[in-house]
């Protein structure tokens, strides 16, 4: 399967599934909005949007590089951060693995991109082929910025649209653990699934 093919079954599926049961933990705080009208965790990464250094400095701390395009309004982000960001093991799952970064669909800020061409965060997007939010592309601890790649052509999973809690946070194991690169995420999640059941966890993919 192809993967433009991949990223469509992906937001289908995104739809229907449903989240694994309710933590037992309390939530985080939602996180305050910016000037920009969108959501701002204080984990996030603040840089200097050059993504070729911001790869790098992930690498050099052992983790993957996420970039999240979100814009204002929209509210499957507004979903992302105030159920799927609150719950703390989710958020320290992430936090451990991975550095994220977010950018602005409609935005003007200056980035760099992974091949050293510069331009605003929509122009960026478009480049991508970024065009529903939120947008999550993986970039995962081993990778390297190739010269003359985008960051559309080096990311190891594009996923447009929300996906729930059990769904969202297996995206981030299924990546850092390199299953990528050899199965499916379908048959990875159903795996992981059974295996938490096995544990004596709930767990619910289809409702």
């Amino acid at each position: 399967m192809g993967r433009t093919a991949i990223f469509a079954l992906l937001a289908g599926l995104a739809l229907f599934m449903a989240p694994v049961s309710a933590s037992s933990n309390e939530l985080l705080p939602e996180t305050p909005i910016g000037d920009d009208g969108m959501h701002k965790p204080d984990w996030f990464v603040q840089s200097f949007l050059d993504l070729g250094d911001d790869l790098s400095e992930a690498a050099d701390e052992g983790k993957g590089l996420v970039v999240i395009f979100e814009q204002s309004g929209c509210p499957y982000c507004r979903e992302l951060h105030r159920v799927n960001l609150r719950d703390p093991e989710i958020v320290g799952y992430i936090k451990e693995r991975f550095n994220v970064l977010q950018l602005d669909l409609n935005g003007s800020r200056e980035v760099t991109d992974f091949d050293g061409e510069a331009m605003e965060e929509r122009a960026l997007a478009r480049r991508w082929n970024v065009i529903f939010t939120p947008t999550v592309l993986f970039f995962p601890a081993d990778s390297s910025a190739e010269e003359g790649k985008t960051g559309m052509q080096l990311s190891a999973m594009t996923v447009p649209g929300y996906f729930k809690p059990f769904h969202f946070v297996t995206m981030f194991e299924y990546i850092s653990d390199g299953h990528h690169e050899k199965e499916h995420f379908q048959k990875f999640l159903n795996a992981r699934a059974d295996r938490l059941r096995a544990e004596g966890k709930d767990v619910s993919i289809w409702e």
